[in-house]
């Protein structure tokens, strides 16, 4: 019998761009079922989740392509029922496939897990002279990123750049990077895919990190006896 992985989008589900190149990571025997915090919302609708100062960032898709940004507050109770959807659905883990920070709110009968523990937990043990960059989608994020990252003991860069416009912001991390004297790179979004990290690489010399591989290499390890 194959294992459920419920997968949680803060945006809206399912996610196309995303999970197939995550299911590639987790075996034959792993079905994967989706559930989205927008879902059913119109974008007029997601637009008064905008934030405000202080607020928690978070960026994401819809179903139509588009990026928005908004408010971590405002999704939480819909998280909770995107829990409790998947739970019903037969899921015996539970993914957020997001690696904002969240509070530990939620209430679950199976394991819950977020990429940015483990995105957070393995990363800097990979940083060997101290110094780390880290890509994040948007400006709004930078600070929150530093603060997350800083907490890890390292020297800290981060640098905007969306997986999810249609102009090449990533062009321009390349650039700011390219010439830094750091250790490796953190691709800290689950929006961003193994062609935005190849670029990454080659165009600045330095090992990269991208948080959907890692991510579904460890659930690879959990779903499959």
């Amino acid at each position: 019998m194959k294992r459920k992985l419920g997968a949680i989008t803060i945006g809206q589900s399912p996610r196309v761009d995303v999970i197939p190149e995550m299911a590639a990571f987790l075996g034959n025997n792993v079905e994967v079922i989706e559930a989205g915090a927008l879902d059913g919302l119109t974008y007029e609708e997601i637009l008064e989740f905008k934030p405000e100062e202080d607020d928690y960032v978070l960026v994401s898709k819809l179903k139509d392509g588009r990026s928005v940004k908004f408010a971590e507050k405002y999704i939480l109770p819909r998280l909770q029922e995107c829990i409790d959807r998947l739970e019903r659905e037969g899921a015996d883990v539970i993914l957020f496939i997001c690696t904002g920070v969240f509070p530990d709110i939620f209430r679950s009968q199976k394991p819950i897990l977020y990429p940015q523990k483990i995105l957070h937990g393995i990363t800097p043990q990979l940083v060997y002279k101290g110094k780390l960059a880290v890509i994040t989608p948007d400006k709004d994020q930078v600070r929150q990123s530093h603060e997350k990252w800083s907490q890890t003991g390292a020297e800290v860069i981060v640098v905007p750049a969306s997986p999810y416009t249609k102009e090449d912001e990533l062009s321009g991390a390349i650039l700011e990077l390219r010439d830094k004297d750091i250790d490796i790179i953190a691709m800290d979004c689950i929006g961003y895919n193994q062609s935005m990290k190849k670029r990454v690489s080659e165009g600045t010399g330095k090992p990269v990190v991208l948080a959907r591989t890692i991510v579904a290499r460890v659930l690879g390890e959990i779903l499959n006896a």
